[in-house]
Order: structure tokens, then sequence, then C-alpha cells
């Protein structure tokens, strides 16, 4: 009994080395970690070529960064559905409150009763002390686990380079991270405080995080974005019960180029951050599942018009897969990016952005149809 319990004593001090070593391996790299120099990008667009996005120029860890314009707050008035302009649109019906939220990138938020009328925009986002501080985000999500709200978002920061790619693209550190409230409508602040952390690997550029649960394990499920890899990839990884760290190493679910509607960019002539990169795109995933059990993902890329809506689904029901893509976009008239949710009364809607020619992206409501293994898009929703 003796000789078991000091094997378990030693084996125990043998795993604390590990972690230990690992941690300070880890450490060591950060600091032996060469500074990149920004090198020479894609071909720039044609004078008045389709393009998303403004050139960035993208610096070292030592350029200094300059600050977003300060604005106004601005004014919180009641308005229709119709008058609010927003990307990456989602909404979170809080059970609770009987209160639906809207929020997307920018993170501001709007509330509603009805779907019909929001007031806001509220600001529910804290920073301080963390490199997202005073930046730009996007894709803002509100997940509810347990009795606590989390809030997914992408943070851009355009001072650390964190791949130069040559001839194509200097990739800054995008990470999608979680911040928590105690109420939906915050505030909300960072779930890790640490200055420097990332939930994602380092060097990958990371955007659009959704959270997923399954068996039990939440997942992060997110973009790896194609102007690093070219053809970008949806993954996943799983995170620790408290939701503060990855507890693997990311695993790709499918590429973009596997859906047939999906389309690449200089074929279609589309520009991105004013560059002719060529490549795949994947952008903005939400997992479901029908009412019989079958599960899917929407995501959106570009298509033959614009940006377009996709749904593949996995054929084991499972996050592993393998996922099937379907042969057509779900919604390819330049809307995207959109996310299923149920009204309080039982009615299962999608929102998505919509944009006429290069005018704002507009929130837009349609009803679905998913009482299928499939999901069947039905006519435009007006509250």
């Amino acid at each position: 009994m003796k000789k078991i319990t000091y094997l378990i004593a030693l084996l125990f001090v043998f795993s604390l080395i590990q972690i230990t070593t690992a941690q300070e391996k880890e450490k060591s790299q950060k600091k032996e970690k060469k500074e990149l120099v920004p090198g020479e990008q894609a071909p720039l667009a044609n004078p008045g070529q389709n393009t998303f996005g403004r050139i960035r120029n993208v610096g070292t860890t030592k350029t200094k960064q300059l600050p977003f314009p300060v604005r106004p707050e601005p004014e919180i008035k009641t308005v229709s559905l119709e008058e609010i302009s927003m990307s990456d649109p989602f909404i979170f019906p809080d059970d609770k409150t009987k209160t639906y939220y809207l929020t997307g990138t920018g993170g501001r938020l709007y509330k509603s009763k009805d779907l019909k009328m929001w007031t806001g925009p509220y600001k529910i986002i804290d920073l301080t002390g963390t490199w997202m501080d005073s930046l730009w985000v996007a894709a803002a999500e509100i997940h509810k686990f347990g009795d606590k709200y989390y809030l997914a978002g992408t943070w851009s920061d355009h001072t650390t380079l964190i791949e130069a790619v040559p001839r194509r693209y200097n990739v800054p550190r995008n990470q999608t991270q979680l911040l928590v409230a105690d109420s939906p409508e915050g505030p909300y602040t960072p779930l890790v405080k640490e200055y420097d952390f990332s939930l994602g690997p380092e060097d990958w550029d990371i955007i659009d995080g959704t959270l997923y649960e399954e068996n039990g394990t939440i997942y992060m499920v997110f973009v790896h974005e194609w102007t690093q890899i070219i053809d970008g990839t949806m993954d996943y990884m799983p995170l620790s019960k408290d939701l503060t760290h990855r507890t693997d190493y990311p695993t790709t679910i499918f590429r973009a180029s596997e859906a047939a509607w999906s389309k690449e960019m200089n074929s279609i002539g589309e520009a991105t951050f004013g560059m002719k990169m060529p490549g795949w795109v994947t952008d903005g995933p939400q997992l479901f599942r029908t009412q019989t059990g079958k599960l899917g993902m929407l995501w959106s890329s570009w298509g033959e018009h614009r940006y377009a809506q996709g749904i593949a689904y996995s054929t084991s029901g499972s996050i592993e897969g393998p996922w099937v893509q379907e042969e057509k976009a779900f919604k390819g008239d330049n809307s995207g990016h959109g996310m299923f949710f149920t009204t309080f009364d039982g009615k299962r809607l999608f929102i998505i952005h919509h944009a006429e020619e290069r005018g704002p992206r507009k929130p837009q409501l349609y009803e679905i149809d998913d009482s299928g293994d499939k999901v069947i898009l039905g006519e435009r929703y007006h509250p």
C-alpha cells in the first residue's frame, strides 16, 4: 500500500513538473519571438472594383496604434428594425425578462419586447486593462450558460503582426475573446483579465467565434481567416468548464472550397482591403439542430452575387462530422452572417444582414421551417 501511495505521489510530482516545464517553455518562446517586418502585399484593386474594407496598414508590436476617433455617445432612441444599420446581427431571447437583445459588429446593444421596435444603442462592454481596450469589436454574440451571460466578440490589433505572407498580406492579430456579465445588458468584462491573453493560438488569424455545447463540453467554433491561409477553414476547440482556456488544439471542420456555391475571390472580381487576394472565404458560423435532431451549421462566404449564406450538415450528428455542404447557397443575394433563434411564442426565425449594392448592411428577419432534416427558407418576416 505504501509503495502504491509513493508511486502515485511520484506521478503527481512528475505531472506537475511537466506542466511547469511546458508553461515555462511557452513563456520562453513568447520572449524569444522575433519581431516580424511587414512585407509586400497583394496587388491593389482596380479603380472602381468591388472591395470589402479599406487597405490596412499593419505595423509591428512597436508601432503606436492610433485610437479610434472619439465620437459623442449616440442618443438612446426607440426605432424600428428597418432603421438600424448593423453587420453580423445576433439576437439573444432572454426567457427570464422576455426581452430580445440585438447586438453585432460594433458591440452596441438594442432591446425589444416585440422584435419590431428596438431601444438603443447601449454601451455594454468594458475592456479596461486589456489589449482589446479602445479597439473595435466585430461579430458580437450573447450566450447564456448557468447563471452567467457570455459575449463572444472579435478584436483586431493592427499594431501586432502575426505573419507576413509574401506578396499577399500582412496578417494582424485577430482573436475572438470571451467576456462575462451577470445580466444580458452587461457590463461585459474579460473572462480572463490577463493583459496579453488570447483564447486561440496566437499565430492564428481567428474571427467570428461562436459557442456550442455537446455532451457536456462547450466548444468555440471559429473562422481561421482565408486572408492568412488562402482556403479559409471552420475550426473548433474544446473549452474548460469555466470557459477560461482551450483544453486542446483546434480541429478543422471543413474548408470553404468544399462548398460549390463558395467562389474564389479573384474569379468573381472581388478585392479585399483594397487588394486582389486570391482565396475562399469562411465567415460567421452558427451551429443548430433541426426538430429531427439533425446537426447543421450556418456559415457565410462570397458567391456569384457577392456575400452569401450557406449550410453544412454533420452526417454523424456530432461536431466531429463529417460535414457535407449543401450544393446551393441558402441565401445568396448579398446577405449573410445570419443566425436562427426561437421567439417566445415558439416561432423559428432567421436574421441576417443584407446590403443593396454598396449600401449599408441592414438586419432582416425571415421565417424558416426546420421540421425536417434540412432547413427551408421561408418568407420575409415583419413583426
